[in-house]
C-alpha cells in the first residue's frame, strides 16, 4: 500500500503491519508520549482477571498486551493475522499464535475473558469480530475493547486532529519502519465511530451489560461487557442502566440486559 486507506483489504493490512514490526512498540510509545503503558494497564484492570483464569488477546501484536495481560496471573493466549508481529514477539515467553479475528482457532466458550487493544478499527468487520469473540467466551465471561477514540471536550479535539493529521504522520516518517501504517492510523481513527457508537455495535453483536469510560480526555475509550448467560433473550430485551459492578462466576440467575452507558472519565 502507497497510501494507508480505509478499505481495510486484510491482506494488505497484514502486509502493513509485519512491515511495521521492527520499531512497532517503540514508535507507538514515542507518539502517545508513554500513554500506552498506562492504557495496558488500565485494560488489565477493567478484565479484572484472576490467576488460572484463561484470556485472548486479539490482535496482540509482538506480545506486549498479552505480557501486561499475564502480570494478572491468568493464562493469556495472544492472536494476530500479522506473521510479522507474531515473530517479532518470540523472544518472549508468551503463548502467541497467527490468526485471524474473524475465524478464532478456539472453540466455544473456551476463555473466560477476551480483549481487543487498538486493533478493532484494523479488521474488516468489527461486527463479526465482536460475535467471534462473543463465540469462544464462556456465558458470563468478560469483554473490553480498548480503542482510540474521540475526545469530549472541543477545544482539545481541536488540537487532536491536528495532531492527527499533521504532526503524527510526520514524526512516524522519522522513527517508525514504515510510515504508511501511521498514516493509516490517522486515517483510521477520525473515521471510527464514536463511544455511543461503539457501545451500540457491541451490543448488537450479542454482549451485555455494556459501557464505557473515557482514558486521557477521549482519546482511548474502554468499551466493557459481559458475554450473554445461556438461554437469556436478545440483547435489546428490556435494556435498562445500572451500575457496573465487577461480573462474578454465574452461579445465580442472570442479571436482566442493559443498555449501554458511560461510565465516569478517569
Amino acid at each position: 500500500m502507497s497510501r494507508a486507506s480505509l478499505a481495510k483489504h486484510p491482506d494488505e493490512v497484514t502486509r502493513m503491519f509485519d512491515e511495521a514490526a521492527g520499531r512497532y512498540d517503540r514508535t507507538n510509545t514515542l507518539l502517545s508520549c508513554g500513554q500506552d503503558r498506562l492504557w495496558r494497564a488500565r485494560t488489565r484492570a477493567a478484565l479484572a482477571l484472576q490467576p488460572g483464569e484463561r484470556c485472548l488477546d486479539v490482535a496482540c501484536g509482538t506480545g506486549v498486551s498479552t505480557a501486561e495481560l499475564a502480570r494478572s496471573g491468568a493464562t493469556v493466549t495472544g492472536i494476530d493475522r500479522s506473521p510479522g508481529m507474531v515473530a517479532r514477539g518470540a523472544a518472549r515467553s508468551l503463548d502467541l499464535r497467527v490468526g485471524d479475528a474473524l475465524r478464532l482457532p478456539f472453540g466455544t466458550a473456551a476463555f473466560d475473558a477476551v480483549t481487543i487493544m487498538f486493533g478493532l478499527r484494523n479488521v474488516v468487520d468489527p461486527g463479526a469480530a465482536l460475535r467471534e469473540m462473543a463465540r469462544v467466551t464462556r456465558p458470563g465471561g468478560r469483554l473490553v475493547v480498548c480503542e482510540f477514540s474521540h475526545p469530549t471536550w472541543a477545544p482539545f479535539r481541536t488540537l487532536y486532529l491536528r495532531y492527527l493529521m499533521g504532526g503524527l504522520p510526520r514524526i512516524a516518517d522519522r522513527i517508525s519502519s514504515n510510515p504508511d501504517a501511521y498514516t493509516y492510523l490517522s486515517d483510521t481513527i477520525r473515521a471510527w465511530h464514536d463511544q455511543p457508537s461503539l457501545a451500540s455495535l457491541i451490543q448488537q453483536a450479542g454482549w451485555t451489560r455494556v459501557s464505557w469510560r473515557n482514558l486521557t480526555g477521549g482519546i482511548v475509550a474502554l468499551h466493557r461487557a459481559v458475554a450473554p448467560a445461556q438461554g437469556s433473550g436478545p440483547p435489546g430485551e428490556g435494556p435498562r442502566q445500572e451500575p457496573y459492578t465487577a461480573p462474578q462466576e454465574p452461579r445465580t440467575a442472570p442479571r436482566p440486559h442493559t443498555a449501554p452507558r458511560r461510565e465516569p472519565a478517569v
